[in-house]
């Protein structure tokens, strides 16, 4: 008769192989292979094991070459299985996705998952899996500009090291106008939210004027300084200079983050800013309004209170502006800017490097 290999146990192996073997809130498989463990080093052989515990001498064999191979580690999980043989051939898959990333249907612009099945000759489901594995969204499509400004670094730099290392006994404003803020209404009322159905709301509606947001958002606390105007002109963001002016400590320079509206250059802007020195405007480079935080206050304006908003009259829609600011302000929360300048910059340039390969092209 064949002798089946000797077990021997360390105190720690035993004591974690008779807590195991007691075990009540473990799978039954993890204490039916301590007890085989167990019976191995007691000097049983796997038949006597297999009798005792009511299991197969394969089974007792496994676990005790598994225990001899392993450790413990061995026991608490099965051993991998090569699983079944493809039913898609890797070709066919690769095929999937060159055409997928490198070619495009005749008729449309991009390959959905029942004309990719057609053109390789694979179900659809097969085709949604593929994609999945390896990461692939062909009906998603992602915008993105990069900036031509030739004092793109500069103007980064100056702006991130705001956001970084503020300076002292000063305060950075992030503004901009938020332009043609539409008072609509709809033209049937909608229904509530109610128990098993979301809100209803008319597709079309009523325009009943529009209204100018000027906002200067304080980088250090996220407080929001607002103003309502019915136009965007020099003359309005004036009017809003004067009001950051009188709002703020006398005492502070002022850092004031806008872009590259000609309203913000004006002559007379010019002017005013001569004579006030504690402004200093810092501008972003062209195509680069996200490096300004206050856009991503008026994201949270549109999607909490525009966007789903009735109002029958400019009035209304002000005064909506105005309370949900207020709000905003009483328990304001800022923006905290991460990303360094050095890595955005390399970013840029990876991506213009992409860019012109694919001019040349």
């Amino acid at each position: 008769m064949r002798v089946a290999p000797a077990v021997e146990l360390t105190g720690n192996q035993r004591q974690a192989l008779e807590q195991w073997a007691r075990g009540r809130s473990l799978p039954a498989r993890q204490v039916e292979r301590a007890r085989i463990v167990l019976l191995a080093a007691s000097g049983r052989q796997d038949v006597e094991i297999a009798a005792k515990l009511g299991i197969t001498n394969q089974k007792a064999a496994r676990w005790r070459a598994r225990f001899l191979e392993f450790g413990l580690a061995g026991l608490e999980k099965d051993a991998p299985r090569p699983g079944r043989t493809p039913s898609i051939p890797s070709a066919k898959v690769s095929a999937v996705i060159d055409k997928t990333t490198q070619e495009r249907p005749s008729n449309a612009t991009h390959w959905s998952t029942r004309t990719m099945a057609a053109e390789v000759g694979i179900s659809e489901a097969s085709v949604r899996r593929i994609w999945k594995a390896h990461g692939l969204k062909p009906h998603l499509v992602e915008s993105f500009k990069i900036s031509n400004d030739r004092e793109f670094a500069g103007k980064l730099e100056a702006i991130v090291g705001l956001y970084l290392n503020p300076p002292e006994h000063a305060l950075v404003l992030c503004c901009d106008e938020k332009s043609q803020i539409q008072a609509l209404d709809r033209t049937q009322p909608g229904l509530p939210l109610k128990r098993g159905r979301g809100q209803t709301m008319t597709h079309d509606y009523k325009r009943n004027g529009t209204t100018t947001l000027f906002a200067a958002l304080n980088a250090a606390d996220g407080k929001v300084i607002s103003l309502c105007q019915e136009r965007h002109r020099h003359q309005e963001w004036l009017k809003f200079l004067r009001l950051l002016d009188a709002a703020t400590p006398a005492g502070k320079q002022l850092h004031l983050i806008a872009d590259n509206y000609a309203t913000h250059k004006h002559p007379k802007v010019q002017r005013w800013l001569g004579r006030h020195r504690r402004f200093h405007m810092h501008f972003t480079p062209t195509s680069a309004s996200w490096l300004n935080m206050v856009e991503r206050f008026f994201r949270d304006l549109t999607e909490h209170r525009l966007r789903r908003g009735v109002f029958r009259d400019e009035e209304e829609l002000i005064t909506a502006i105005d309370t949900y600011i207020d709000k905003h302000n009483e328990q304001p929360k800022p923006f905290i800017w991460t990303a360094k300048a050095s890595d955005i910059l390399e970013k840029v340039k990876r991506a213009r490097t992409v860019l012109n390969n694919i001019q040349s092209v």
